[in-house]
């Protein structure tokens, strides 16, 4: 029902179509953020100093001005029936223009004493709406926007009218289910999470709208992993053949216990008649490339072709060298040879190949000549003739979502997916993002791994020189540095023109006689593999570079790196770019430079300080900032989480999936649940609708 048929006048649809509000789904999917309990509410005649409360009142005064050292001031008297209070704002001067005189709002925060009266200074406040409106016991505050100025009492009084023109919901939960789980109905619950009559009811309420976003979620992911175990489509893999095992022997190390158990389970899948669907997570230098060679090779000796995607040219380049440098010496069955054989090929394929490489590479893969292409995502959008792809590894990855997977299917034969990380995946979330996928983990590191030491370094000069002094050490000692540049708002441009504002200064200042690279996503192709091949040869010291370098890039003689602006970056990010050094063993360092000035930025140092466990620091970061933010909207399924939180609702996740699989067991095609399966389809849209087809 589109927002007009409400009764909501043009200019306010105007306004919450910039917060993406466009009809009454969307407004009662817009819940509040918080409650004001009016039986709870502190009377300004009682309050002392050092109370913290809530109070209802009135403005009956307002004005603002400048203190002596230039900063905005704005200050209010408000009234509540009992008595006057001063309220302060410091650095927050639009608080003018939002209290005006008569407006009613709810002020929560702390009672001080200036000059012997009594006042909140720079108060958490939610305007309420007019003078005498709120006569409810529970009253809702919703998510605002200042940019659109749409207000609480404004979205409150439009859900108002959608509750009335709405009627009862559609109920996607059968009875037996609700009761076990002691969920309230579905028409209950938005009535109550708009309009409670207690905070209890709220939270019932928001219980059982919890629960149905996962459930949606994890109907799809079931049905999906379902319909793909069903399918006897894929190859059955010749897993036990010589190549394998011809690699194996031949690298210079001993696979540790988890790449050998990772192996097993990706050769176990590809055994199978079913096409596999695996993630493959591990920590940054835990060894992943070397397994998922592996099992491109379980295809190569069966006389199929593999496919290497990476999210970066620079990142795809490298592969393709590190691929080389591993096929090196191994060959394969060709009887059109004298010999009967021939070396296993691997090809790369970016925007940097040529026209004429391009075809010579396609008639190759339409012949079976090439075993292996390296090369980015567009892969999967492209038009390559594979004579018989048999398994496509996507790297470096964790938004590749349920659709573009969904897009291998319709390659080849329906190949093996192996999907891999080095960004760790909590458990929970992947639930969520990965629920489709079987999960292997490597958490044990190659012996000769060292942890990288790392330092917090603030905004004072003699830390930071100690910094530069480590680093100009291990110059003189052979190594090389990194030194990544801030994390700048705007477009990459900006960020191109930090790093080499930032290589400018270093170069005239703390590491004069050094020399210096420039790398960042702005460059050329060809000139972003000239800065690497330059770096992995030693003819550059520092490499200054954004965080293009932030995946995959190794160069083993490299032992320190400094991130500037640090709280500027997640947890993730930092983790990643920290394990771009100490990759050949041996001591390293990372020097955070940062001056946090949130709750958030200074937990993020703290935890990098901490840790260098990626798997412990991936739950860190979803602790701080929430599945939406580590993960982006974008992944299918993530943006429909208005209420669920992550890790927080890790019950409500484990909940949904055993209640999405007892209905799948019972009802496959969802022909008893249509309601449950159109609220999927509309969810994840082209990409499982072909499931519930009865």
């Amino acid at each position: 029902m589109p927002l007009a048929d409400l009764g909501v006048t043009e200019r306010l649809r105007e306004r919450l179509s910039m917060m993406e509000i466009e009809t009454a789904l969307d407004l009662l999917q817009h819940y509040p953020r918080r409650y004001h309990d009016r039986t709870k509410q502190a009377e300004i005649a009682e309050l002392r100093e050092g109370d913290e409360a809530t109070v209802f009142a009135e403005v009956r005064r307002i004005s603002s001005r400048q203190t002596r050292n230039r900063r905005p001031l704005v200050e209010a008297v408000i009234y509540d029936g009992t008595s006057l209070l001063n309220v302060t704002f410091f650095n927050q001067p639009w608080r003018a223009k939002q209290l005006r005189e008569g407006t009613e709002a709810a002020f929560f925060g702390k009672i001080d004493l200036y000059r012997g009266k009594r006042q909140m200074t720079n108060p958490v406040v939610d305007i309420l709406g007019g003078k005498g409106e709120n006569t409810a016991t529970v009253v809702p505050v919703y998510p605002q926007s200042g940019k659109a100025e749409v207000f609480t009492w404004q979205i409150r009084d439009a859900v108002r009218r959608a509750l009335e023109e709405s009627g009862e919901f559609a109920e996607p939960l059968p009875s037996d289910l609700r009761d076990e789980l002691k969920l309230r109905e579905r028409t209950w619950a938005y009535h109550q999470v708009h309009e409670p009559e207690s905070l209890e009811a709220a939270r019932k309420a928001q219980r059982r709208l919890r629960f149905d976003e996962f459930l949606r979620m994890q109907v799809g992911l079931v049905a999906r992993k379902r319909a793909l175990e069903a399918e006897q489509s894929g190859i059955r893999h010749v897993v036990d053949g010589p190549l394998v095992k011809q690699f194996l022997d031949r690298l210079p190390f001993d696979l540790t216990a988890d790449q050998r158990r990772a192996l097993d389970e990706i050769r176990r899948d590809m055994a199978s008649p079913a096409p596999m669907h695996r993630l493959l997570q591990g920590d940054v230098g835990s060894g992943k490339t070397v397994v998922a060679l592996a099992a491109i090779l379980c295809a190569v000796q069966g006389g199929y072709q593999g496919a290497l995607m990476a999210p970066t040219e620079v990142l795809a380049e490298q592969h393709h060298g590190v691929v080389s440098r591993l096929l090196d010496g191994l060959t394969v069955v060709d009887h059109g040879t004298l010999t009967g054989e021939r070396p296993v090929r691997a090809a790369l394929l970016t925007n940097r190949t040529g026209a004429a490489d391009r075809r010579a590479l396609a008639a190759a893969l339409a012949a079976g000549e090439v075993d292996v292409v390296v090369g980015t995502h567009a892969l999967i959008y492209g038009e390559l003739p594979f004579a018989r792809l048999g398994v496509a590894v996507i790297d470096e990855q964790h938004r590749f979502g349920v659709e573009q997977r969904a897009l291998l299917r319709g390659l080849g034969e329906d190949p093996d997916v192996l999907v891999m990380t080095a960004t760790p995946i909590p458990r929970t979330a992947a639930m969520l993002v990965y629920g489709d996928l079987d999960k292997s983990e490597l958490r044990e590191m190659p012996p000769g791994r060292s942890p990288v030491i790392t330092t917090v370094i603030g905004p004072n000069p003699l830390e930071r020189e100690a910094a530069y002094e480590r680093l100009r050490t291990e110059v003189a000692a052979g190594h090389q540095a990194y030194i990544v540049c801030p994390l700048v708002e705007g477009s990459a441009r900006t960020e191109a023109k930090a790093a080499t504002e930032e290589l400018e200064r270093l170069a005239s200042q703390e590491l004069t006689g050094l020399r210096l690279g420039l790398l960042h996503g702005q460059l050329k192709a060809a000139d972003k593999e000239r800065a690497m091949t330059a770096f992995r040869e030693r003819e550059i010291d520092v490499l200054v570079a954004t965080t293009v370098i932030e995946v995959g890039v190794d160069v083993p003689n490299a032992t320190v790196m400094i991130v500037e602006d640090a709280d500027r970056f997640g947890l993730s990010q930092l983790h990643q770019l920290r394990g771009r050094v100490g990759r050949g063993g041996g001591e390293a360092w990372c020097f955070l430079f940062s001056d946090p000035t949130t709750p958030e930025s200074r937990a993020r140092m703290a935890a990098m300080a901490e840790s260098t466990d990626g798997f412990l620091l991936a739950e860190r970061d979803l602790e701080i900032r929430g599945a939406g933010e580590v993960f982006g909207e974008r992944q299918a399924g993530l943006g429909d989480l208005k209420l669920g939180r992550i890790p927080r609702d890790v019950k409500y996740v484990e909940a949904a999936r055993s209640a999405a699989e007892r209905i799948l067991d019972g009802d496959p095609d969802l022909s008893r649940h249509r309601q449950l399966a159109e609220e999927v389809e509309d969810l994840l849209g082209d990409a499982v609708e072909f499931l519930f087809k009865s």
